[in-house]
């Protein structure tokens, strides 16, 4: 029973991994990347869809998204999406694919877009400490019901830390790549 504790805490610091992961594919670095558009929605006869559904996403350049519908009918509702939306690129349609064009990004907002890096990166950290937390409590819990003895709770603690700094050590490799790519000119 101790050691499902483990695993879920284990299980539930990836997902913490993975989705500080997916929010710094939302940061743009200056450079294509196709999970920048992963959070539009578009209206597709009534129905709200993932861009990446409705269209082929390629990168010809590296600084050029270059975005082909399925349905050439739903070219100008995937432009009015990315319009609407909040990725401050605007986008070039030619009638039959639509072009983003990723400006460079100034010294001064790459400095801006690394603390963003470190503040997401903080807060999943702060995320894993709290499964920690919460699994060491549960541990407790287990060894006043007499489930554990207190020896066992301690190897428990133990390997509880050394998952948290597993993971922590994940966060910041993660957040390194991170920022070497969006201050790299």
């Amino acid at each position: 029973m101790s050691g499902t504790v483990l695993a879920t805490a284990k299980e539930k610091m990836s997902k913490a991994e993975q989705s500080l992961q997916r929010e710094l594919g939302q940061i743009r670095a200056g450079r294509a990347n196709a999970s920048l558009l992963d959070r539009i929605q578009v209206d597709y006869y009534g129905a709200l869809t993932p861009v990446n559904q409705l269209a082929g996403i390629n990168i010809p350049e590296a600084r050029v998204l270059m975005i082909t519908p399925f349905d050439k009918n739903s070219l100008e509702d995937i432009e009015k999406a990315i319009q609407a939306s909040d990725i401050g690129i605007s986008p070039t349609n030619d009638g039959t694919v639509i072009r983003l064009v990723i400006p460079q990004l100034t010294e001064e907002r790459r400095k801006e877009l690394a603390k963003d890096v470190k503040k997401a990166a903080e807060n999943a950290k702060i995320a894993v400490r709290n499964i920690r937390r919460d699994a060491i409590d549960e541990l407790k819990k287990q060894q006043k019901s007499n489930d554990i003895t207190e020896d066992e709770l301690r190897t428990l603690e133990k390997e509880a830390q050394k998952l948290t700094d597993d993971s922590v050590k994940n966060i910041d490799a993660i957040t390194s790549e991170k920022e070497k790519e969006l201050l790299e000119v």
